[in-house]
């Protein structure tokens, strides 16, 4: 029987794809003499690259044109299989989308996300997946429900202008022309438990990332606690039927605050539930049935850090390898580690390979990943598959 490994591993943030990472370890197992099988998996947690995992994983790539964070149109794709669409936000409003100098915290929106929720819905999909992350929005997820019909209207009558600054302004929503989307399953893919509002909100935590100043972060804050009154009293007059307490909930709720507070919106507005994207991505892949009869599992990502282990890809792949047959060993490649080897083996992990390991240089470790990553592989073929 042909031995089989399976590599599974998230991107290396700012240099190199998960699907390239996949492909690099598979080139290092055999020049390090793994003739068996190797099973490609690229792996993403609901932010960058979650469409590109869902290709790798059968699902049908659609391209299309939305507007991008600061207008401009952008092209963007999302997975499409049987029903269910994959969406990134991120191809939508993406921070990489913007120049380092060009950024925009006070304006950019998430409309182009609700344009592909709009398509996805308009070719038949029935569960539609919000992978979030890497946005370079702090609009609540407001430019989401204007691309889905909803007015924000000002003290004067009229529309708010896009961006998160302008929210503070909102009189009232108007929601007579809001699509219904009652008939689509919306399950929100993160890995981000922070709440809308507060000290660890979406303007708090994540508004500097995306070039906001301290003065910024405040006018932000203000704005989104304005969208948030305004939105739910206007969903609890247009659904009555739904409990008050349940609607003010929502923007407390683990998740809000995730993709500047686009979470709050599509648990609002659509519904949404929250699912570790990690979770919804193994199971797209069918994980459990391909990772039967490995010999080895290989993971990863850029950092090996206290974040891998609060739902980050890695950690996942490392649970449903041991859900599945615990006695399939998990490694992974880095491009660094700070955990200790008992916090690698307490998250299912039984050795780290990092960059840095066999390349001192971090500029060089930035620089070509590529062929240092296949250089651990041969490493790992000797060390787990000789």
């Amino acid at each position: 029987m042909t031995e089989r490994v399976v590599v599974a591993p998230d991107k290396f943030k700012g240099t190199i794809s998960a699907a390239e990472v996949a492909e690099r370890v598979a080139r290092g197992l055999a020049v390090g003499g793994f003739a068996g099988e190797t099973l490609l998996l690229p792996m993403a947690d609901g932010g960058e690259g979650t469409v590109a995992a869902s290709i790798a994983a059968g699902f049908r790539r659609v391209e299309l044109g939305v507007r991008g964070p600061v207008g401009k149109p952008v092209t963007a794709s999302f997975g499409l299989r049987d029903g269910t669409a994959i969406i990134e936000a991120a191809q939508a409003c993406g921070l990489s989308l913007l120049a380092p100098d060009a950024l925009a915290p006070r304006t950019a929106t998430s409309r182009g996300v609700g344009e592909l929720v709009l398509t996805a819905a308009r070719m038949g999909a029935k569960i539609i997946v919000l992978g979030v992350g890497g946005v370079a929005t702090t609009d609540g997820g407001a430019g989401l429900t204007q691309a889905l019909g909803v007015r924000l209207i000002n003290a004067s009558g009229r529309e708010l202008p896009p961006g998160g600054a302008a929210l503070g302004g909102v009189s009232e929503l108007d929601l007579t022309r809001l699509r219904d989307l009652s008939s689509v399953e919306f399950l929100l893919a993160s890995d981000v438990d922070n709440p809308l509002l507060g000290p660890t909100g979406a303007a708090a935590v994540y508004g500097p990332q995306k070039g906001a100043t301290a003065a910024d972060v405040q006018l932000l804050e203000a704005g989104l606690e304005r969208w948030a009154e305004a939105a739910e009293t206007a969903i609890a007059e247009r659904f009555p039927e739904r409990p008050a307490a349940e609607i003010e909930a929502i923007r407390n709720s683990p998740g809000a605050g995730a993709a500047g507070g686009l979470g709050f919106a599509a648990m609002l507005f659509l519904g949404a539930r929250m699912r570790p994207g990690i979770e919804l991505l193994l199971e797209f892949a069918q994980f459990k049935t391909q990772v039967e009869g490995a010999r080895l599992v290989i993971t990863g990502e850029g950092s090996l850090d206290h974040q891998t282990l609060h739902g980050k890809a890695p950690v996942g792949v490392a649970r449903a390898t041991a859900a599945a047959d615990p006695s399939i060993p998990v490694v992974a490649v880095a491009g660094r580690c700070t955990l200790t080897e008992d916090e690698l083996r307490a998250a299912g992990i039984a050795r780290a390979y990092t960059l840095t390991d066999i390349e001192p240089d971090l500029e060089r470790c930035l620089a070509e990943p590529g062929p240092l990553v296949e250089q651990l592989a041969e490493r790992i073929a000797a060390d787990w598959l000789s």
